[in-house]
């Protein structure tokens, strides 16, 4: 559990160096997807006020599915839409960089507090925004920080419009 903690807590603190390590880590996929839980459990926590606890139970299960298909979209932009020369990666290597990257979102659980839900989740969205940026850069090898946020966009573009999608064809709540 130490070496979960350390990890969270140096991802957050932005250094590259634990993203490198993950990365090559097979070990820490358990981990990565147990960061990406402890994020969206604080999220959820903090919205169970407007949501109640089946909005915690969606936040959580969300979480984990949009952690998946964040990765997927990232590793196809990346490695095949946008690679550089040097880029080799493999799906896990993403999970696990990009798992990790959520660690800032348990600053979401500060939105308990009347009136900084708003600015506990812009918080975190920014803060999370940057370490998705470093975890691809090292994962997909990048020397361009620029090509990282490029793939970060596009990815963040392209599953709005899934999740679009996916809301209107499950229609309005309770219609």
């Amino acid at each position: 559990m130490n070496r979960l903690i350390d990890r969270m807590i140096r991802a957050a603190r932005l250094d590259v160096g634990v993203y490198e390590e993950v990365e090559a880590d097979p070990d820490a996929m358990v981990e990565a997807m147990v960061a990406v839980l402890l994020s969206s459990l604080a999220a959820g926590v903090a919205g169970i006020v407007i949501t109640g606890i089946g909005g915690l139970l969606l936040e959580t299960a969300g979480a984990l599915i949009g952690w998946f298909v964040w990765a997927y979209l990232i590793y196809l932009i990346g490695t095949r839409l946008l690679p550089e020369p040097q880029t080799t990666t493999d799906f896990g290597q993403l999970l696990r960089t990009l798992g990790f990257a959520s660690s800032p979102g348990i600053i979401r659980v500060v939105g308990v507090i009347p009136g900084l839900l708003p600015l506990s989740f812009f918080v975190a969205a920014v803060w999370m925004f940057v370490t998705m940026v470093i975890a691809v850069r090292q994962a997909l090898d990048y020397t361009s920080t620029l090509r990282a946020v490029g793939v970060c966009l596009i990815g963040f573009l392209v599953q709005a419009v899934i999740l679009a999608v996916v809301l209107v064809a499950l229609g309005p709540p309770g219609g």
